[in-house]
């Protein structure tokens, strides 16, 4: 049986050296994808490979699913699942808040997850039944009530069709909540309803990489994580609309975020 916490010491230094690139780069040449402003850097495809080449050597046999090629269909062996610069749009325009993600799945769900923010020098980290973790400090979720919460919304602005029920939550979240936040990157929204510093995240639209480490972070904090558009429940392995929150906004705040589904244009 894989020893995971063997893996995830392994990985800290491969993570830290990987942001630690991301930190010192002041500029990289810049590419347009598709979608409306929707970019990559060439530090984002130098990362990744030099992701893949040192998680590679730690697990020969794993599949290696990320942000910056083309992707398989997720099997039950073991793969990461890896996003080199999640914020991307921060790192270019030098907003120093952007990070690492890695996750590593087995039967298509995380088991290890693990995201790094340079800027910050904060390790996230948790293994499947073992708790999270930031900089080995136990991390758990907030106990705050809706009425008094601080949300993180993110604004898809690659599907326009989202666009109204986006602003939809981020109406009712300020109106019936406390305040919220816009931050530009998902990984790292998910790490503050890990750590307590927010109460709930959603955003409309997400790939594996944007979530899949932080998923783990906030159900090993004590919190819920739910992808509320899925008839079949939550799957690793495709785009979604996600939803995290502490156990105690959880039931008020999804029910907005239900009710947005309606406001999305076909």
């Amino acid at each position: 049986m894989l020893d995971l916490n063997l893996i995830k010491f392994s990985v800290i230094p491969v993570i830290k050296k990987a942001g630690e690139r991301i930190r010192t780069t002041h500029s990289s040449p810049v590419h347009e994808k598709a979608g409306h402003y929707n970019f990559v850097t060439d530090t984002d495809v130098a990362v990744q490979e030099f992701l893949r080449g040192e998680l590679s050597k730690l697990l020969p046999d794993a599949r290696f699913f990320a942000e910056e090629q083309e992707n398989a269909a997720l099997t039950d062996e073991y793969t990461w699942v890896v996003d080199p610069i999640d914020g991307t749009l921060n790192f270019m325009r030098n907003r120093h808040f952007s990070c690492v993600s890695i996750a590593l799945l087995k039967d298509k769900t995380p088991v290890l997850g693990m995201i790094y923010n340079p800027f910050a020098d904060e390790l996230f980290t948790a293994v499947k039944g073992q708790g999270a973790y930031c900089n080995d400090n136990s991390i758990h979720v907030s106990s705050a009530h809706f009425e008094k919460s601080l949300s993180t919304v993110g604004t898809a602005p690659y599907n326009a069709e989202l666009h109204e029920a986006t602003v939809y939550c981020i109406r009712e979240f300020l109106t019936k909540g406390g305040d919220i936040r816009r931050t530009g990157s998902a990984a790292l929204d998910l790490t503050d309803v890990a750590s307590g510093r927010t109460d709930t995240f959603v955003e409309l639209i997400l790939s594996p990489w944007d979530f899949a480490a932080g998923a783990l972070l906030v159900t090993e904090a004590g919190g819920r994580f739910d992808m509320p558009y899925n008839e079949n429940g939550i799957d690793f392995g495709k785009p979604a609309a996600i939803f995290a929150s502490n156990p105690v906004t959880y039931e008020k705040a999804l029910q907005i975020v239900k009710k947005a589904k309606e406001l999305i244009k076909e």
